[in-house]
């Protein structure tokens, strides 16, 4: 049985719906502190409990007193089942974020201070109003923003850091897995592809994720350029929710023959518009296609990204480990996941420690040094050879 650290006020309560991330993130932690992995924890006994009739409660087994408590939760994760009235029922984005609300009510009167890390944003995608509708994700930001223990708000590639302005009183912070997806996307392509670049925004919502990808590879021996795809919808009618896509519309260079295309986006949830774009860059001749996102929810299962997948029509997708993916997805060749929880740990340690975390969220170089390392290595292969 591990022990609670005793000589450092940092704590986790890690949710059963982010176990795997919260776990790797206590061993980074624990490393950097030089403690003994196999010993220590930073991590908080909780129980969580699911009644019958749907209500829930959140148990803390270790005293937080004067303790600075970070909640790792994700809200995306439907992997979690309680019963209900007899049924096994699997939890939504609203249960978990009761449960979150459950375990700080639980801590907040004896913790120091609070920080709520929520890498996928509950709501993220409903950043603005369009019709008679409630700005929920603003709205689940600034009842957290009103517990007055809550110092730190901590997500990943919110769909528009604009719901920020829900709040006044607690820190938001939007960070992007963009150097943990890249550092594993650029040792798996080959200098051949690396070579002729185009980055695709699926459309204009995704332009500016596109741009942070496109710069990432500003190295003098690749070309790079940039294309997106503008949707037509069907105004007229709502079905699920969604006015249905009438066409995608490529807009840059249609010269891409040979080309290797990466399509950028926040996530993929149906992968409908992803189908489309893979469809309308192929009628262009375009080379390899591999896609990049933050989340891979694959609401609609994973049959037609197999389908492409074994047609040659895409080569790979990347993504993060910071919401759930079922373990069978996983076996998938084509589908690389992405551990961020290095960087995870890093923001923690310095937000517990009022370090400053700008370098974090602004700093891009990594990739760019490690294509430098790469093209490098291979020129000096080339010498060897054929000298």
């Amino acid at each position: 049985m591990k022990e609670q650290v005793n000589s450092e006020k940092l704590r986790l309560m890690v949710f059963e719906s982010a176990k795997s991330l919260g776990q790797r993130v206590d061993e980074n932690l624990l490393e950097m502190y030089n403690l003994d992995k196999n010993k220590n924890t930073f991590i908080l006994p909780i129980k969580e409990s699911f009644f019958e009739d749907g209500h829930l409660k959140v148990e803390i087994s270790e005293t937080v007193r004067g303790k600075d408590v970070f909640f790792i939760t994700d809200i995306g994760n439907y992997s979690v089942t309680y019963n209900i009235h007899g049924f096994t029922n699997h939890a939504s984005p609203n249960d978990l974020l009761m449960q979150l609300k459950d375990g700080i009510g639980a801590c907040s009167r004896h913790a120091d201070k609070i920080n709520v890390v929520m890498p996928l944003l509950y709501a993220g995608r409903q950043h603005r109003r369009n019709t008679r509708e409630n700005l929920t994700c603003g709205q689940a930001l600034r009842e957290l923003d009103d517990i007055s223990k809550i110092r730190s708000f901590i997500t990943f590639d919110a769909h528009d850091q604009g719901v920020e302005h829900a709040i006044r009183n607690m820190e938001f912070d939007n960070f992007y897995a963009v150097d943990m997806i890249l550092d594993k996307f650029i040792d798996d392509l080959s200098l051949d592809e690396l070579k002729n670049l185009v980055f695709i925004a699926p459309d204009n919502g995704a332009v500016g994720r596109r741009n942070v990808y496109l710069n990432s590879f500003s190295y003098p021996d690749i070309h790079r350029e940039a294309g997106s795809f503008v949707k037509q919808r069907d105004f007229n009618n709502l079905v699920d929710g969604k006015y249905p896509i009438l066409s995608h519309d490529y807009s840059g260079n249609k010269n891409l023959k040979g080309k290797t295309a990466i399509i950028v986006d926040d996530m993929i949830s149906s992968g409908g518009s992803m189908f489309d774009v893979v469809k309308e860059l192929k009628n262009l001749h375009i080379g390899n296609v591999y896609i990049i996102v933050t989340y891979a929810l694959f609401t609609k299962g994973i049959d037609e990204f197999r389908k492409l997948y074994k047609e040659g029509k895409i080569q790979g997708i990347y993504t993060s480990n910071l919401s759930y993916i079922p373990l069978e997805y996983l076996k998938e060749e084509w589908l690389h996941v992405c551990d961020c929880s290095k960087e995870l740990s890093q923001i923690i340690y310095n937000i517990h420690n009022d370090l400053s975390i700008s370098s974090i969220l602004r700093d891009r170089s990594e990739s760019v040094l490690k294509l430098e390392k790469k093209f490098k290595e291979d020129k000096k292969k080339w010498l060897i050879k054929n000298c």
